[in-house]
């Protein structure tokens, strides 16, 4: 089950104001809201690079080529 942990962050002013900003416009429907949001985007660009490091990595012929699942090891 999804269980929910409660984290209480300080912000500055002009930082907690944009916040609030964004969401009282209507672009997040919560402050948590907001904050999930940027960890997601966040671990993307993280998958990103990872990613692209890993096009490198088989354009740069040093990719592991697998042929099954065993090879994962």
């Amino acid at each position: 089950k999804d269980m929910r942990h409660a984290i209480n962050i300080s912000l500055p002013p002009k930082i907690a104001r944009a916040v609030k900003d964004e969401v009282k416009a209507g672009n997040y429907a919560s402050t948590s809201e907001f904050f999930r949001d940027i960890l997601r985007e966040r671990e993307e660009r993280r998958l990103l690079a990872e990613l692209k490091q890993s096009q490198k990595e088989i354009a740069g012929r040093k990719g592991k080529v697998l042929r099954s699942l065993g090879d994962l090891d």
